[in-house]
């Protein structure tokens, strides 16, 4: 994965997406996966200099198409897209955006995985999954609400309809009420492989989340196409600015959304197998110091 030390955002983009040197949206219509969860400030939701500068890197690299979409978990969608600035940014960049909360029934797709924790599957935006290539943006933060961190796996749980055109269900109410909701988390990343993966660690919670909590600055933009490396690297971020909740508890890959996506064969299975590109020497001696957190467990 490519992990910068920078405290500008655009910068990260570039550089991360630069450092990773691979170009899987050429061509292709690219649906990209924000974190919209609330219109709370970064890292409560995505950055709108995130956003621009992934949408700009993107285009750079060919894409024939870009559309935003995603469904708010604390908030009306479209409202919280509002007061974020998304249909703004999208004039002035011109991107298309799907609210998830405002699509037909046919605009979904019922993902029933073999032996999953799901009572009857879940249904996934259509636009997603039909999209030639999906990418993602995700936030650096502790989850407070049984997710226990929220990064690029739990970035999914936003492609999955809460209550969805048809079917007298709330999916979102399953699984926050289950005791296996990080195996759940898990499982909905069965569903698809992400093309790229962009994590913005410029600010992170270590406490609290998603939408509040304790704030600190990691100061760093990591990218990659691995969801379980993405994850275990902004839990060992979290843990080397002090966070004591329990993402900060026990063997990284022992954390359950991670094992269980270990499980699902999601990514890689053992923390001796992630490597770092750094362009710099700050960001070197940044990561060897995160690597020393995974080495730990």
């Amino acid at each position: 994965m490519a992990f910068v030390k920078t405290n500008d955002r655009a910068e990260g983009v570039r550089k991360t997406l630069a450092l990773l040197a691979i170009n899987p949206v050429a061509g292709k219509r690219v649906f990209l996966k924000p974190n919209f969860n609330s219109s709370d400030p970064t890292p409560g939701s995505t950055h709108m200099d995130t956003l621009a500068a992934f949408v700009a890197a993107l285009k750079e690299m060919g894409a024939q198409s870009i559309t935003v979409g995603d469904r708010s978990g604390m908030g009306e969608t479209r409202r919280v897209m509002e007061q974020l600035g998304v249909f703004r940014l999208a004039e002035e960049l011109d991107f298309d955006v799907i609210v998830f909360d405002e699509l037909a029934a046919a605009d979904w797709v019922m993902v029933e995985p073999t032996n999953s924790h799901w009572e009857q599957g879940f249904p996934m935006a259509r636009p997603a999954l039909e999209a030639e290539a999906l990418v993602q943006t995700c936030c650096l933060k502790t989850h407070r609400y049984g997710g226990h961190f929220t990064m690029s796996l739990k970035n999914s749980v936003g492609l999955v309809g809460s209550r969805i055109p048809q079917m007298n269900h709330n999916f979102m109410s399953e699984l926050h009420s289950s005791a296996r909701q990080r195996s759940m988390i898990a499982e909905i990343n069965a569903a698809y492989s992400p093309a790229l993966i962009v994590v913005d660690g410029v600010e992170a919670f270590i406490s609290g989340g998603p939408d509040v909590g304790e704030r600190v600055s990691p100061g760093v933009v990591i990218a990659g196409t691995d969801r379980i490396a993405i994850d275990a690297v902004g839990v060992a971020l979290l843990r080397y600015f002090g966070c004591q909740t329990e993402a900060g508890q026990g063997r990284i890959f022992e954390q359950e959304q991670i094992a269980r996506a270990v499980e699902l064969k999601l990514g890689i299975d053992h923390p001796q197998k992630i490597k770092f590109l750094t362009g710099d020497a700050d960001s070197a001696a940044y990561s060897e110091e995160i690597k020393a957190i995974l080495a730990a467990g």
